[in-house]
C-alpha cells in the first residue's frame, strides 16, 4: 500500500511503457494477420496496407475500443481477492502486460502467427495463480473465453464460405462475370459498409458524447452505407466503362481489388475496437488501482490517454515488424486472389465486431484463419497448405503458457526489485 501512496506516478508511468510494449506487440503480430490478405492478394502493396492500418486501427481503438476492456480487466480473475493487497494486483498486471508485449514481439520478429488474446490472458492466469491461488482465476470466464476460441473461427469460416460461394455463384460462374461484378459489388460494398458504421455509431460514438438511439443508429448507417455502394457502382462504371467484353477473371478480380480497400478498413477498425484492449484492460486497470489510493473499484471510466497510447502502440508496431508476419499470413496458408481475401476479410470483420459489441475479447488471428480456411474449403481441401495450418495452430497453443511462464519469472523479479 506504501508504495502505491508514495509511488503511484512512477508505478503508472512504467505501466503505461509496459502497456505501450504489449500495443506494439499487437500491432506487430495482430495487426499483420488482419492485414495479410489484403497484401497475399496483391490488392494492396505493403506501404499501402500499412497506411490504411495506421488510421484506421487507431479509429477502432479510440473510438470503439472500450467495450472490451472490462472484460479483460475484470473478467479474467476475481480482483476481490486483491482488496486487502492492490499493490500485489498492481505488480501483476505490469508483469502481464510485459510478458505478453515480451512475447509477442518475439513471435512477430521470428514471423509467427500467435494469438494477443492468448498472451494477455495466460499471463493474468499466470501471476494470478502463483499470486493469489488458482481460486483468483474466474475459470468460466476462462471458459467462455476459450469456447470462443473455438466457436469464432467457425463462424467466420461459415461466414467467409457464404461470402464467397455467393461471389461465385452471382458472378464468376455466370455468362456475363465483368456485367454481374458491376451489379454485386456495389452491394458488397453496402453490406461491409453497415458493419463498420453501426459499430461506430452505436458504440464508438459514445466515447466523443454522442448517443443515439437504435433506429438512429440503424437510419445513419443505412444512409453512410448506400452512399458509398452508390459512389462505388458509380466509380466501378466508369472505371470498366470500355471494358464490357472482357469477361475474363482478371476483370472480375480487378473490381474486387477496389473492394478490397473498403474491407482493409473495416477489419483494420474492427481489429483496433477489440484487440486494443489486451493491452489497455491491465493498464486501466492499474491506473484506476493507482488513482484511487490502492481501492479496487468495480467500474471504472478509462483514463483520457490509455485509447490513444494503444492506438498509437499498435501503430508503431505494425510499421515496424508487421510485415513479416503480414508474409506468413498472406501467401501461406492459401493462394488468395481479390475476391477470396474480400471473403475471408469481410467474414473475420463481421465476427469480430460482433465480439467487440458483446465484450467478449477474441482472437483476432483464429477468426481470420478461420475465414481463409473457409475459403480455401470452398475450393476444395487441396487449396489448403495443411503444413503451414498445423504450424499455426501449434504456435496458438504454446502461446498460452509462454505469456503465463513469462508473467510468473518478471512477477518475482518485481517482488524482488520492491522488497
Amino acid at each position: 500500500m506504501d508504495i502505491i501512496a508514495n509511488h503511484g506516478t512512477t508505478l503508472i508511468m512504467i505501466a503505461a511503457l509496459f502497456g505501450f510494449l504489449m500495443a506494439i506487440g499487437i500491432g506487430a503480430n495482430d495487426v499483420a494477420n488482419a492485414m495479410g490478405t489484403s497484401v497475399g492478394s496483391k490488392a494492396l502493396t505493403v506501404k499501402q496496407a500499412i497506411i490504411i492500418a495506421m488510421i484506421f486501427e487507431f479509429a477502432g481503438a479510440y473510438l470503439a475500443g472500450g467495450e472490451v476492456t472490462d472484460t479483460i480487466r475484470k473478467g479474467v480473475i476475481d480482483t476481490t481477492l486483491f482488496i486487502d493487497k492492490p499493490d500485489i494486483l498492481v505488480y501483476g498486471m505490469m508483469s502481464a502486460l510485459l510478458a505478453a508485449g515480451t512475447w509477442l514481439l518475439l513471435a512477430s520478429f521470428m514471423g509467427w502467427p500467435v494469438s494477443t488474446t492468448h498472451s494477455i490472458i495466460g499471463a493474468i492466469i499466470g501471476f494470478a495463480c502463483v499470486a493469489v491461488g488458482t481460486e483468483a482465476v474466474d475459470w468460466g470466464s476462462v471458459q467462455g473465453i476459450v469456447g470462443s476460441w473455438i466457436i469464432t473461427p467457425l463462424i467466420s469460416g461459415f461466414f467467409a464460405y457464404i461470402i464467397f460461394v455467393s461471389a461465385q455463384r452471382l458472378i464468376f460462374d455466370t455468362d456475363n462475370p465483368l456485367i454481374n461484378a458491376k451489379r454485386f459489388v456495389p452491394v458488397y460494398m453496402f453490406m461491409t459498409t453497415i458493419i463498420i458504421s453501426l459499430v461506430t455509431i452505436t458504440k464508438g460514438l459514445k466515447h466523443v458524447g454522442l448517443e443515439l438511439s437504435n433506429g438512429e443508429a440503424w437510419f445513419w448507417s443505412a444512409a453512410v452505407s448506400g452512399l458509398v455502394m452508390l459512389c462505388g457502382y458509380l466509380y466501378i462504371n466508369r472505371r470498366f466503362a470500355n471494358r464490357e467484353d472482357d469477361h475474363s477473371f482478371e476483370g472480375v478480380e480487378s473490381i474486387f481489388s477496389t473492394l478490397m480497400v473498403i474491407t482493409a478498413c473495416a477489419m483494420a477498425f474492427a481489429h483496433g475496437s477489440n484487440d486494443v484492449a489486451n493491452a489497455i484492460g491491465p493498464l486501466s486497470a492499474i491506473v484506476s488501482t493507482v488513482e484511487n489510493a490502492g481501492e479496487i473499484m468495480d467500474k471504472t471510466r478509462i483514463a483520457w490517454w490509455i485509447l490513444p497510447l494503444g492506438g498509437i502502440g499498435i501503430v508503431v508496431g505494425l510499421a515496424t515488424l508487421g510485415h513479416k508476419v503480414m508474409a506468413t499470413v498472406g501467401t501461406g496458408i492459401t493462394e488468395l486472389t481479390p475476391s477470396r481475401g474480400f471473403a475471408a476479410q469481410l467474414a473475420t470483420a463481421s465476427t469480430v465486431v460482433l465480439a467487440s459489441g458483446t465484450g467478449l475479447p477474441i482472437s483476432t488471428t483464429q477468426t481470420l484463419v478461420g475465414a481463409v480456411l473457409g475459403v480455401g474449403f470452398a475450393r476444395g481441401i487441396a487449396a489448403l497448405n495443411l503444413g503451414v495450418v498445423r504450424n499455426i495452430v501449434a504456435s496458438w497453443v504454446v502461446t498460452l503458457p509462454a505469456g503465463a511462464g513469462l508473467a510468473v519469472i518478471f512477477y518475482y523479479c518485481m517482488l524482488a526489485f520492491v522488497s
